[in-house]
């Protein structure tokens, strides 16, 4: 019998490693997977954003050995203050509307921008609020009667922002209710939940969670999304099933995950960085294709047409995922996407989390690790040992850490695009295939 699925970050019981949003009044109401507060680490109270322009920093050659995140930690928790005007995401209105990618990312297509042109904040109380016309419709008493008056027997999820339920509409459609908590003195949450409508409402692709709509009534904050049925990859890769997901679907959700990411990157109007790719961010449909949730932390990347090169912005992610480099600079970029890609790619091939804190100390940062067993030679050691020792099993996992040790790369510099990660997946794929047979 398959666990309840989690469908948001923080993921209900089973979290990956902490995350990291450090803000003194946001610390507290982070999911159980969220890094605890504490006097040696930085509070991060920023909610604003500025444009750098670009570094004059020389390119750096790659180097093999992954910098150690807990190293990272101890030494670069002190934010910058802000150099120019900044602009508040959650309040822009450059964000623009969406393209969506109707073949895999592949290509796009403009939607009219008189159609999600409104504000969509300046709204009364019980009001609908969908993403284009032809989509669902809900007030608040229809949520009501979706969640059974939000009864813990429909409750699939819980994080540090509120409570998920598997609701049922009017029409019957079946959709995850995400339900914020009621703290109005909680500016974060707020943020997180004007960050995610904004995201959402842009976005569409077959790996990402389809977006219904929201509502605000009064202290309730509702986002309605797609209802996946099938749990979380770090479900599956901890077989809370009994099932054991195999090699070539793990391949398979990696490149649905590099499609996503791509998408996000580079068919959106404005390239828009997830901030929080993790495994238990990843959710699985019955037949194991992945769709990437939770875009609470989202942010809009840098404008490259005014010539910036990154988006100087508090650090927030997940411990195990987070880049070094955004991590001791606060200069956010795709390629801090990447670098928590190439963690998940080794999370794919090992089976482990992140990080590892009953694992002895030399593995316990599960890509660090992974990366040294590979560089001499005895990558078939980080294998997870409930896969075949196959010749395509060994092979494709040889490639995928060439693969992640690219993106792993200390300087975003020598990390490669999520473009181009997912047509080296695609090559790996048909290799796969071709030798399993």
């Amino acid at each position: 019998m398959k666990s309840p699925n989690t469908q948001f970050s923080g993921g209900g019981r089973r979290s990956s490693s902490g995350a990291v949003s450090m803000s003194s009044s946001s610390v507290g109401s982070r999911t159980s997977d969220r890094l605890p507060h504490s006097p040696s680490t930085s509070t991060y109270s920023s909610t604003t954003t500025t444009i750098s322009q670009k570094s004059n920093s020389g390119r750096n050659p790659v180097i093999i050995a992954v910098k150690s995140v807990v190293e990272a930690f101890a030494s670069c928790f002190t934010p910058p203050e802000p150099k120019s005007s900044s602009t508040n995401f959650g309040d822009s209105d450059s964000f623009k509307a969406p393209s969506v990618a109707s073949d895999g990312g592949r290509k796009k297509r403009h939607s009219s921008s008189s159609s999600r042109g409104r504000s969509i904040y300046g709204s009364e109380n019980n009001s609908t609020h969908t993403k284009e016309a032809g989509s669902i419709k809900f007030n608040m008493e229809d949520i009501y009667k979706a969640t059974k008056n939000f009864s813990p027997s429909l409750k699939i999820g819980q994080g540090g922002f509120g409570i998920v339920y598997k609701g049922c509409l009017t029409d019957g459609t079946v959709v995850a209710i995400k339900r914020a908590k009621k703290n109005i003195h909680d500016k974060h949450s707020g943020a997180e939940f004007r960050s995610e409508v904004r995201t959402l409402e842009k976005i569409e692709h077959l790996n990402l969670v389809k977006f219904y709509g929201f509502l605000e009534h009064g202290e309730e904050k509702i986002l309605v999304v797609e209802y996946v049925s099938n749990g979380t990859l770090r479900e599956h890769l901890d077989s809370v099933d009994g099932n054991v997901l195999d090699f070539a679907s793990r391949l398979d959700i990696g490149i649905d995950v590099g499609h996503a990411i791509t998408y996000l990157h580079m068919y959106t109007d404005h390239p828009i960085i997830h901030r929080d790719i993790k495994s238990s961010n990843i959710l699985l449909t019955e037949n194991l294709r992945a769709k990437v949730a939770d875009f609470g932390f989202a942010r809009l990347a840098a404008d490259t047409e005014s010539g910036a090169t990154h988006v100087s912005t508090q650090v927030k992610g997940t411990a195990g995922y987070l880049d070094p480099e955004y991590l001791s600079t606060y200069q956010l970029t795709e390629k801090s996407d990447v670098y928590s890609f190439g963690v998940l790619l080794v999370e794919l091939v090992t089976g482990r989390r992140p990080i590892e804190p009953k694992k002895e100390i030399k593995e316990r940062i599960t890509a660090r690790w992974a990366m040294k067993k590979f560089t001499s030679g005895d990558a078939i050691l980080t294998l997870d040992p409930r896969l075949e020792r196959s010749a395509a099993n060994s092979l494709a996992m040889e490639k995928i850490y060439e693969l992640a040790l690219q993106c792993l790369a200390p300087h975003r510099q020598n990390r490669p695009t999520m473009r181009k990660c997912a047509e080296i997946l695609w090559s790996i794929r048909k290799n796969y295939r071709e030798l399993a047979g």
